[in-house]
């Protein structure tokens, strides 16, 4: 039996590189939770993004629940993790501290045993397709053209996503501009995407989904809340372009009921919040079951080894807060140009996270 440490926990506030805004939220910087946890004479790394009282939680009520359980064992650490806060209730902080801390096992897991976690989770495809994500609301013509030229000009990523919805959707006619702005630089054979965060009600999502079509728009994020799963179906059936939703899954359920309602064409998971790993591989195979393809939200670094053992992924969004954040904390950052990734390098997730030169973003 290899027995685990008590795991150490940091959290970092790292501010945006420019005021950043979705349709229905602003900010201006963004707070990573970091969990790391030994086992004979390796460390498993994982995070989330998410507020400090994550750390809190992780520290406070996870790390003592886990200390001296074995380092192989991982869905028993899981399910025990997930038995403690049913008190505290599972969705968001208690989600998102069970989720570092179990991407941090499976990266220790691909240590101990000296694998690619592609490799411990048996490899479906070498290379991952990626998206760029960013074109937030708050970028001026300029600063959106840079970003969009950048990834399919400069780095060739076929597929960009840019956000709408400006205002809770009082912008409509800035959004559709910004859309043709958009197509305008990218060219008419890269695929591009938006997200409106749940901004529109029902029928002004319908019409704005028929508005994106003049302009090739083939993905359609949020166009109401992810909540309204009857809302969602509704577009879905009446537009042509695929509806998508999921990033805020906290928990196997809440994907059941989003894929049993007829709500998206495409199911987004999110491992940094949905209970790790170990949580994503089940999503993902619920929603292949119902012959769903699946497309990983945000940390691209967290989803990359995972994406690769999956049948039914489409893409990895290729976050352009989280990538920034990922490349300045870790040696050892994957390469999108050309579209996709390839993440069967190295020992462990193959990032090794730079301490020192991070120190001045710690904040607990």
């Amino acid at each position: 039996m290899t027995k685990l440490h008590r795991p150490v926990v940091s959290v970092y506030t790292v501010p945006t590189d420019a005021p950043e805004a979705d349709g229905t939220l602003a900010w201006d910087s963004t707070t990573m939770v970091i969990a790391e946890v030994a086992a004979g004479d390796e460390t498993g790394t994982g995070w989330t993004y998410g507020p400090a009282a994550v750390g809190d939680f992780l520290s406070g009520h996870l790390a003592p629940l886990v200390e001296g359980r074995d380092a192989l064992d991982i869905p028993a650490t899981h399910d025990a993790m997930c038995r403690s806060v049913r008190n505290a209730g599972r969705p968001g902080i208690a989600a998102c501290a069970i989720s570092a801390l179990d991407i941090a096992l499976w990266d220790l897991k691909a240590r101990l045993l000296e694998l690619p976690p592609a490799r411990l989770l048996g490899v479906c495809r070498e290379r991952v397709p990626v998206y760029g994500s960013g074109g937030f609301t708050t970028y001026h013509d300029t600063h959106l053209a840079a970003q969009l030229n950048g990834w399919v000009h400069g780095q060739h990523i076929p597929r960009v996503k840019i956000k709408i919805g400006e205002g809770w959707g009082r912008d409509v006619s800035r959004d559709l501009a910004r859309v043709h702005a958009a197509r305008q630089v990218i060219g008419a054979e890269a695929e591009l995407y938006v997200d409106a965060n749940g901004a529109y009600t029902r029928k002004q999502a319908v019409r704005v989904g028929r508005a994106l079509a003049e302009h090739g728009v083939g993905w359609f994020e949020e166009p109401v809340s992810s909540d309204d799963l009857t809302g969602l179906r509704l577009v879905r059936d009446a537009l042509v372009c695929d509806v998508t939703a999921g990033e805020y899954g906290y928990d196997l359920p809440y994907f059941a009921r989003m894929i049993a309602a007829g709500a998206v064409d495409c199911l987004q998971i999110d491992a940094t919040r949905c209970g790790g790993i170990t949580e994503f591989l089940r999503a993902a195979a619920l929603a292949h079951c119902h012959g769903l393809e699946i497309s990983t939200h945000c940390a691209p670094h967290v989803h990359a080894a995972a994406a690769a053992s999956l049948p039914n992924i489409r893409h990895m969004e290729w976050f352009h807060d989280h990538v920034r954040i990922e490349d300045m904390f870790f040696d050892g950052a994957l390469d999108p140009t050309g579209g996709t990734v390839r993440p069967l390098g190295g020992i462990g997730h193959g990032l090794a996270l730079r301490t020192e030169e991070v120190e001045e973003y710690r904040v607990a």
